[in-house]
């Protein structure tokens, strides 16, 4: 299975934000990025809010939350914050291109071992995955963003996720804290039409391995 050390999420909004914080009290070094240095700013106090409320409320001791905030780190660019780590999860709005331009350039920046997550509600893990020459270390993490939902998250097992991608996330899953849900994605007869096309056009190209 593969060892996950490095967290890094794609996006500081309110749910890349969340996930950051549950990231880091889970034990993994966490990389924020966003474009935005107002928006890294503003999840830096959050945060810090968040981890000393939950200190107040007696969730964690105030040595836990201080160690969680030291492992945060953050970046102004996917390229910066994708290459060190081995689970990278994308948390922007949710628009199917938006979403695979993304994994596009993750592909290119990560190292050829990372898992690439997305947060989509219900847009199609396979189809996100299907720009990558990783689909088989591409998977759903669906977090939650009304309260009463936070301590649950969705695994989604995309058409071609292999099982040590399921695992891996699973355990980063539970070491977050989640109530952890697999689904199988299912295979929608626009999305297998698309797969075909794209493995048919594989066939008569020559891909040029991401960089390293």
């Amino acid at each position: 299975m593969t060892e996950i050390r490095t967290v890094a999420v794609i996006g500081a909004g309110i749910l890349g934000r969340r996930i950051a914080y549950a990231a880091a009290l889970g034990g993994y070094r966490t990389i924020l990025e966003d474009l935005f240095p107002n928006a890294l700013r503003k999840a830096e106090t959050e945060i810090r809010a968040h981890l000393d409320k939950a200190v107040e409320l007696g969730k964690v001791n105030s040595a836990e939350a201080d160690a969680a905030f030291a492992r945060l780190e953050y970046a102004g660019s996917i390229d910066e914050a994708a290459r060190q780590a081995e689970l990278v999860i994308e948390a922007v709005p949710q628009e199917m291109e938006s979403k695979m331009e993304i994994f596009i350039m993750l592909d290119k920046f990560c190292r050829p071992g990372t898992i690439l997550a997305s947060n989509a509600a219900s847009l199609s893990i396979t189809e996100i995955a299907s720009v990558t020459y990783r689909a088989k270390q591409c998977v759903g993490m669906r977090f939650f963003d009304p309260e009463h939902e936070v301590k649950r998250i969705e695994i989604v097992r995309a058409l071609e996720t292999d099982d040590d991608t399921l695992a891996a996330v699973v355990e980063a899953g539970r070491r977050m804290g989640k109530e952890v849900v697999v689904i199988q994605e299912a295979a929608t007869g626009e999305v297998a039409k698309k797969l075909e096309i794209i493995r048919a056009a594989a066939k008569h190209s020559c891909p040029v391995p991401p960089d390293n």
